[in-house]
Order: C-alpha cells, then sequence, then structure tokens
C-alpha cells in the first residue's frame, strides 16, 4: 500500500511511518518544515515539504497522485493560537480531502478529537473551544464527501509504550486514555481492513487486541 501523511513530523505521524514500512508499505510524508526531513527518513518514508496552510490543492494532488490512501494527522499543536486551529484543524483536512478527490484517492483516514463538534464541557479557554469547533467542522465536511473516510477520535493521548489492546468503537466509549502507539497501530490496521469505511469511531486503551477490534467492525 502507498500511504500520504499529511502533519508527518507529528507523534503519531513518525509512529505510523514506521509501522507501515515496516510491514513493506510505501509512506510518504508531508512537512512543513525542511528540518524535519531527517526524523521523517528515519521512520523509513520520504519526506515531502509541502506547508497545507500555504499550498493550492493542485500542488497537494500532485504529492497524492498514485496513493492508495491519505492520513491526516496533521494539527496545529500546543502553543498554537485560535487562528491556527482553524487553518490547520479544519482548512488543511478541507484542502487535503480536496485534493483526495482531485488526486482520485478514495481512502481518507482523520485522526480526530473526543469532543469533536460538541460544546466544551465546564469552563474551557478560547483556544480549546476553537480546536474542537475546528475538529467537528473538519469532520462533517469528510463525512459529506464520496470517500471511503474513516473519522478515528483517540482519548487523551500519552506517550506509554503501546499495548497492542484496546476499545474501538462508534461514539460513545467514554474519555480514557490511550497511547499515540496503539493509535498508530489502529491506523494500520484501519487501513489495511475493509468494510469500515464511513464510520466515526472513537479509540481508547481497553482489552480486544487490536486486529480483533478492527475485525470486528
Amino acid at each position: 500500500m502507498n500511504v500520504v501523511i499529511a502533519g508527518g513530523h507529528g507523534q503519531i505521524a513518525l509512529r505510523l511511518a514506521r509501522l507501515l514500512t515496516a510491514r513493506g508499505d510505501d509512506a510518504l510524508s508531508l512537512i512543513r518544515n525542511p528540518d524535519h526531513a531527517d526524523d521523517v527518513r528515519a521512520t523509513g518514508a520520504e519526506p515531502v515539504v509541502c506547508d497545507l496552510e500555504r499550498a493550492t490543492v493542485d500542488e497537494v494532488a500532485d504529492q497524492l497522485t498514485g496513493a492508495d490512501a491519505v492520513v491526516f494527522a496533521a494539527g496545529a499543536g500546543p502553543g498554537s493560537g485560535t487562528a491556527r486551529k482553524d487553518t490547520v484543524d479544519r482548512a488543511a483536512s478541507v484542502l487535503l480531502a480536496d485534493a483526495a478527490e482531485r488526486a482520485g484517492v478514495r481512502t481518507f483516514v482523520q485522526v480526530s478529537s473526543m469532543g469533536a463538534g460538541k460544546p466544551p464541557r465546564g469552563r474551557t479557554d478560547d483556544v480549546w473551544a476553537a480546536y474542537v469547533k475546528a475538529k467537528g467542522e473538519a469532520e462533517d465536511d469528510l463525512r459529506a464527501r464520496d470517500l471511503d473516510w474513516i473519522v478515528l477520535r483517540p482519548g487523551v493521548l500519552t506517550n506509554d509504550e503501546g499495548t497492542g489492546k484496546v476499545t474501538l468503537a462508534e461514539p460513545d466509549v467514554g474519555r480514557a486514555e490511550v497511547t499515540r502507539d496503539d493509535v498508530a497501530a489502529v491506523i494500520v490496521a484501519l487501513l489495511h481492513a475493509s468494510g469500515v469505511e464511513r464510520r466515526t469511531l472513537e479509540l481508547v486503551n481497553g482489552d480486544t487486541p487490536i486486529e480483533a477490534a478492527v475485525a470486528s467492525l
């Protein structure tokens, strides 16, 4: 499989690229900062500098030509303000989906967030509110498209070692932690599964082996 990963220097994306290339798949990682290229190469993936906040649809579609699947794992990240939550977490996903349609790539996995599209619970800051709003609007845009999309909403992300066991189901599974290792492994399993498209899935660590959790869908 030939997979293009947007947000290729992110923590989930680097883990995903490493898993894909280890199993013999090809991974091309879109990055904004050329200084991150060596980190991407170390995973076995090919880095391509492509700033999704500035690129055109045609420029992105050129990078997707010949791909079997696209994974949107980009995010504005900690320390970014409300404006970049919109330009990255929403607009960049919309741009990538436009490019996927133009390039004829049907499979699109979007890494979203629990709480997307819902009013934030209790008192919260403007940045978090902008983040869940942007993620929700990106999900809505993707669901309206004639693509084989999957929206994946991980729980609270940790850098603990992967367990290989998860709870993966349509909402609402309940908020809990999940390791970034396990998120990446679930994405690999979803990419190689059949009959799992056009679903919104929530993911936390649990008791079911990843392959079994994906097969149960």
